[in-house]
């Protein structure tokens, strides 16, 4: 079975001070540090675990500038076969669609069975590339898939709807699977396999590598801002009787009585 793993390097902001940058379009990402985004590393794993299942070949993709590599290699180091790195500095702030675009071009000279992606990356949260890209591939695809049982023909994939309902879909391959996290328990890289894939080669294509079509835009980021305070929470402290009284106040303040 060969396999197409879409990834993203994404920096870490869970627990880091985010702040806008001076083009008032992006984050400041000079002091942040930098991983695999997190959906992804789910649907690696489910690829690693295909390919031990019916053996074949994992390839990764990724669209990023030169520090892509680490978190390309990262993946060889976890089970993936070969790496591709489409040069993002040959591209200008791509949105979705174009990225979306830019990855058809080189998944339609690769065989594969089964392409997965993330279901969301953490940095932007768009949810649009891997549903894009089935449909400019011309496959069907399912997406926020939470179990995966394929053969060599068709899978079978549960998906996560709304108020916990669950999806069963038979699926006729080739196709592309967005993966939501927790399907699975990523591995992590030995050091020996780190240390295996620093030596591997990752391909490099830039835009001359590339039979493009005319990129479409669809989207341009006009502004990123801090939402605006538009309404505050106030926390009633003291003795019940105290709170009792304030909040009496507020409440006749306001004019509720």
């Amino acid at each position: 079975m060969d396999i197409i793993v879409c990834i993203k390097r994404v920096p870490q902001t869970a627990e880091a001070e985010v702040s806008i940058d001076s083009t008032g379009k992006s984050i400041q990402k000079d002091r942040l540090t930098f991983d695999m985004n997190e959906s992804d590393t789910y649907a690696l794993e489910e690829a690693v675990l295909l390919k031990e299942k019916f053996e074949g070949n994992i390839t990764v993709l990724s669209l990023g500038y030169p520090d892509t590599d680490d978190t390309l290699r990262i993946a060889l180091a976890k089970g993936a076969d070969n790496a591709i790195r489409i040069k993002a500095e040959n591209f200008e702030n791509p949105d979705a669609f174009q990225t979306a675009q830019i990855l058809k071009s080189v998944i339609k000279t690769i065989n594969f069975d089964i392409i997965l992606t993330g279901c969301i990356a953490t940095d932007d949260a768009y949810s649009q590339i891997g549903v894009t890209l089935a449909e400019l591939l011309e496959i069907p695809h399912a997406a926020l898939v939470i179990k995966v049982d394929a053969n060599e023909q068709r899978t079978h994939v549960h998906r996560e709807l709304e108020e916990g309902l669950i999806e069963h879909l038979d699926i006729k391959l080739p196709a592309l699977l967005t993966i939501l996290t927790g399907i699975n328990e990523p591995r992590y890289a030995s050091l020996i396999a780190i240390r295996r894939a620093a030596k591997k080669e990752i391909q490099q294509l830039g835009k001359e590598n590339i039979e493009l079509e005319d990129l479409v835009i669809n989207s341009v980021i006009e502004e990123l801002y801090v939402p605006p305070v538009t309404k505050q929470v106030e926390i009633l402290t003291g003795s019940p009787s105290e709170t009792a009284t304030k909040l009496a106040g507020i409440v006749k303040e306001k004019g509720l009585i």
